[in-house]
């Protein structure tokens, strides 16, 4: 409508400037003057009121765009910290499958270890059963020391005073023991000789030593008589410097004389022997 209105204003405003010769008339001339006033007034107050709308409209496009960006940021930030949990419960995870994978590896040691304490167990049970006669007549006495199954035999019934030669008695004690030890299967034995501490001086035996490892060699050539396998056997002497108890008495120096078969252990069985052969294999 503004614009047809001013259209026409124009056109009629050059028809009287070219016909002002005397065509139109003072009056009609004022006329379209005072038209043509209030249609600039009435367009400035237009144009005024279009220009207050943009800028309101202006003001509601940046408060929306402001609240836009302050929503953005919003969800920005918490996407970010659901990032930042999803990389912690990720970590956790494969902390606890790790942990969940410690644990399993420990239940199956403990579960081998246990097979293996109850394997020992039924072993030192099966030898006591076997030796039930020789134990229940003194003669011998099996023991558990620092992890060590032990066959322990007094030496007062195995030799006479001062020497290593077997007594009848004594060597039926041993060819009965290793009948005993020869069913025992994978394992090795090693025979020790033990003194009190009351020294001998002899030609043939200078020292304890000497006495302790003749009477070991002596039980392990009757355990080797008697069907032991000489792979599985060794002789070793302590001397009087491992004693049972103290030899402030009769009664105790015969406790410390003694010959110990030693049941090895087999240390293949034990945490890291795998680990350790590898290192050696590799020295």
């Amino acid at each position: 409508m503004l614009t047809y209105r001013l259209t026409g204003l124009i056109a009629l405003t050059a028809t009287l400037i070219a016909g002002s010769s005397g065509c139109v008339t003072k009056g009609k001339y004022k006329a379209l003057q005072q038209e043509y006033d209030e249609f600039k007034m009435d367009a400035s107050a237009r144009e005024l009121s279009h220009a207050e709308s943009f800028a309101k409209i202006e003001e509601v496009l940046r408060a929306e765009r402001d609240r836009f960006l302050t929503e953005e940021a919003r969800l920005q930030s918490a996407l970010d910290s659901l990032n930042a949990e999803k990389l912690a419960l990720v970590g956790d995870k494969t902390r606890m499958m790790a942990a969940e994978a410690e644990l399993k590896k420990a239940l199956r040691e403990l579960q081998a270890r246990k097979a293996q304490i109850e394997e020992r167990i039924a072993e030192y049970r099966s030898l006591l059963s076997r030796f039930k006669s020789l134990i229940d007549s003194g003669k011998l006495r099996v023991r558990i020391t620092n992890g060590k199954m032990i066959v322990e035999l007094a030496t007062d019934i195995l030799f006479p005073s001062g020497s290593a030669d077997l007594s009848g008695e004594g060597r039926q004690a041993v060819t009965e023991v290793a009948g005993v030890l020869s069913t025992i299967p994978n394992r090795e034995f090693q025979v020790e000789g033990h003194t009190d501490n009351v020294p001998i001086r002899t030609k043939v035996f200078p020292s304890n030593w000497e006495l302790a490892y003749a009477r070991a060699n002596s039980v392990l050539q009757a355990m080797i008589a008697g069907g032991l396998a000489p792979n599985r056997i060794s002789a070793a002497s302590a001397g009087e410097y491992r004693p049972r108890t103290k030899n402030s008495n009769d009664a105790e120096r015969a406790q410390n004389r003694r010959i110990e078969i030693i049941v090895v252990p087999d240390l293949s069985l034990l945490p890291g022997a795998e680990e350790l052969e590898k290192l050696d294999s590799g020295s």
